[in-house]
């Protein structure tokens, strides 16, 4: 395996650091890293946010849900789908503006986590660790409000990163032939995940000392039993997301001044 690949599959989620600063260089290699992601249409519909100042970091960690590990890291990225540019651009060409179905919110946010993951990786290999931070959607508003996000963007994902200060096990994955599918979708793979209930039952156990013994699919009924941050919905309607055809695109269709 080259040296890429081995990097890859060695991904663990770090939460403790140093007290030792991630460098300005450190930080730009990690964000250079991150602008050469795919995109799809080359819309690059993202921003990120770097976040290394004491009080902003505190209140992002009560904002995620009390993580503590947002305050302690030495530098905190908020990565955001981002289509303001995308509505200058609009205004300057005087056409209609429109990101109110699925797929542009899709397109920004499939773009913000091609972004997040070269940052991830860009870290590792710096000797950095670090996790995301899916609790930065607790509270979106106000992690707006904190940031100044613009109209048009949103949180996507947070990301610790710093020096480890502990060694973890790396939580296994589902099996191969549970995920991986030749040619057409495989239903039959019980026996997968009945062996991968029992692996991460055995991982929790150890882990937590007994405190601990769920398997997968346990874990995932619970997860998917209610739905998740419904407070979204509304969110991103009044950031521009999610909604029936913008009035403006109607007005510029039927040759009406925006």
């Amino acid at each position: 395996m080259n040296e890429v690949l081995k990097q890859m599959s060695a991904h663990r989620s770090i939460r403790a650091y140093k007290h030792q600063a991630v460098s300005t260089k450190e930080i730009e290699r990690i964000t250079t890293a991150a602008r050469w992601a795919s995109t799809s249409n080359h819309v690059q519909a993202y921003s990120i946010i770097v976040v290394q100042d004491d009080e902003k970091k505190k209140r992002l960690a009560e904002l995620t849900g009390g993580q503590r590990w947002v305050e302690e890291c030495p530098v905190f990225f908020v990565i955001c789908c981002d289509f303001s540019r995308h509505k200058a651009a609009s205004t300057e060409h005087q056409v209609s503006f429109d990101i109110g179905g699925v797929e542009q919110m899709l397109v920004g946010a499939v773009d913000a986590a091609l972004v997040a993951q070269n940052m991830l990786l860009a870290a590792e290999s710096l000797q950095l660790g670090g996790v995301m931070i899916g609790g930065i959607r607790n509270n979106p508003r106000e992690v707006c409000e904190l940031l100044t996000l613009p109209q048009h963007s949103f949180p996507v994902m947070g990301l610790a990163v710093g020096y480890p200060n502990q060694e973890v096990d790396q939580k296994p994955r589902l099996p191969q032939p549970a995920i991986v599918h030749m040619e057409e979708y495989n239903h039959e793979q019980d026996q997968y995940i009945q062996t991968y209930d029992t692996e991460m039952s055995q991982y929790y156990t150890e882990r937590t000392n007994g405190k601990r013994t769920t398997g997968w699919t346990k874990a995932m009924a619970e997860y998917t039993k209610m739905r998740k941050r419904p407070h979204l919905d509304q969110f991103l309607k009044e950031q521009g997301f999610l909604h029936e055809r913008h009035s403006e695109t109607r007005m510029m269709q039927d040759g009406g001044d925006v």
